[in-house]
């Protein structure tokens, strides 16, 4: 057997405070989720809060699952979620040689070897061991065996040499340590018979070469972070920080699913909800800070530390999702709102709005931007802005449009015509007096008035919408709605 030595360590940074640099590694066979955008923000934070580096890797191995759209998707999610990178990204498929590289130093240190085992043999070990009740585990039997006794025709893959004996201990940042018997543990694969890095070897060497010193991700890495763990001490590289974080699950406690929320980032900021609200949102999935809930972006990186992270899985709720992204809306500048409207706006309406809707958009966003709870309902009260003459009530405007209501229309036309200061104050005036010399309670004459208006049951407070329709626009609809 060749004697076992490692490769030399890098040296150390001259005594110098180490900066914090953490990477977010999602691989592209699919959308940006849920848990992987909470996975980048703690990243993010953790590097922003130590003032240190924020790396993106693509783990794009799995050539055949690997696509140039979900790529271009989790580009886009964590833009969208504002988690700027920094550097350039690194591809991980085009440092394949790198990893290779690596495999073979340890082989030729005699921390790694050829293993011929066929595909009938390592069949053969699985069937034993879940016969016998035991996890599926490679046997060791290429381990100490001289090369020469390999069966014609078989290409060998490289295996790790691990140790088969005592312990390894992830001394974890969240979890605590966390402590794995060797023995439990097989030789894992380092290259595959065609010669092409596993996701292990090239996840180690790749955060080695980043020198990356955290690594914050999902609780079911733990048993990846013993195995790579061996690896790292085994190649002579400085083993990082890990922190793994509990997964976020359903309202129900069950693992998240499509039907819990598991889609997708774009389908958040499809959903309506502003990117401000979501970075608060999954701050709080896991992560708390007293009894603080709304958690501005500053005060999250300055507050931001791994001791605070629970160790209990997290529920994603909509409802919540939902409430607190209101508060976001109610907090945001009505020009803000107005821009992110307006192509929400043009999208459902078929074209362009006007220069004179935007404008007439932004001024009624004070009220509308009270009861929406994202952008779509956002835009969907404001529809009446754009809606073009006559109106198309729907079925809660048309009952209000019947009888009474009707002929309440044709005096509220009357009275409105007579205002000449459109302001709120002056239309306000104008149809409260009406109500009182017609003896009948406000509501009476602002519902139908608002159907009109608005050819829905509810909406902005009235008469902030008859000022942003203004005096021709308004008057102009309620006599459509009296005399059709």
């Amino acid at each position: 057997m060749l004697q076992r030595r490692h490769i030399s360590p890098p040296p150390e940074q001259n005594g110098t405070a180490m900066t914090v640099i953490t990477r977010f590694a999602p691989s592209p066979t699919g959308y940006l989720h849920i848990g992987g955008a909470r996975t980048a923000l703690f990243n993010w934070l953790f590097a922003r809060h130590n003032k240190g580096t924020y790396r993106l890797r693509i783990e794009d191995t799995d050539r055949q699952r690997s696509t140039d759209a979900a790529i271009a998707a989790i580009f886009e999610g964590l833009k969208w979620l504002g988690l700027d990178w920094d550097g350039e990204p690194v591809m991980q498929f085009a440092r394949a040689a790198r990893h290779a590289e690596i495999a073979h130093k340890l082989m030729a240190a005699g921390n790694a070897y050829h293993c011929y085992a066929t595909p009938e043999e390592l069949d053969e070990m699985r069937k034993t061991a879940m016969a016998e009740k035991r996890s599926p585990r490679y046997d060791g039997r290429w381990r100490d065996r001289d090369p020469k006794d390999a069966p014609p025709g078989v290409k060998p893959v490289v295996r790790l040499r691990a140790p088969q004996t005592g312990r390894t201990v992830i001394k974890d940042l969240v979890q605590g340590d966390v402590v794995f018997e060797n023995e439990q543990m097989d030789d894992m694969v380092l290259l595959r018979a065609d010669g092409t890095p596993t996701y292990m070897l090239s996840v180690v060497v790749d955060d080695h070469d980043m020198e990356i010193t955290h690594i914050i991700r999902g609780d079911d890495h733990l048993t990846n972070a013993a195995r790579q763990t061996q690896l790292y001490l085994t190649a002579g590289f400085k083993v990082p920080d890990f922190a793994h974080i509990p997964l976020i699950h359903g309202p129900d406690g069950a693992k998240l699913s499509k039907r819990h929320g598991a889609l997708g980032v774009e389908a958040y900021r499809d959903m309506g909800y502003l990117p401000e609200a979501m970075r608060n949102y999954l701050l709080r999935l896991g992560w708390g800070h007293g009894d603080d809930e709304i958690i501005s972006t500053v005060q999250a990186i300055d507050w931001f530390t791994l001791d605070n992270v629970g160790r209990s899985a997290s529920r994603f709720d909509f409802t919540k999702l939902a409430n607190l992204n209101g508060i976001y809306i109610r907090q945001s500048a009505d020009a803000d709102l107005a821009t992110a409207v307006t192509p929400i706006l043009a999208q459902k309406t078929g074209r362009a709005l006007s220069d004179g809707e935007v404008g007439r958009l932004q001024a009624a966003m004070p009220g509308l931007k009270e009861r929406a709870k994202t952008l779509i309902e956002l835009a969907e009260g404001a529809l009446f802005i754009t809606a073009t003459r006559p109106l198309q009530p729907d079925e809660a405007a048309k009952k209000l449009l019947e009888g009474p209501g009707r002929d309440m229309l044709a005096r509220i036309l009357a009275a409105l015509r007579s205002v000449d200061d459109w302001t709120v104050a002056a239309t306000e005036a104008a149809v409260r007096d009406l109500a009182t010399k017609a003896g009948v309670k406000l509501g009476q004459v602002a519902q139908p008035l608002r159907a009109a208006l608005t050819g829905r049951a509810t909406s902005p407070p009235i008469f902030d919408v008859l000022v942003v329709l203004g005096r021709e626009e308004s008057l102009g609809r309620i006599n459509d709605a009296a005399t059709s």
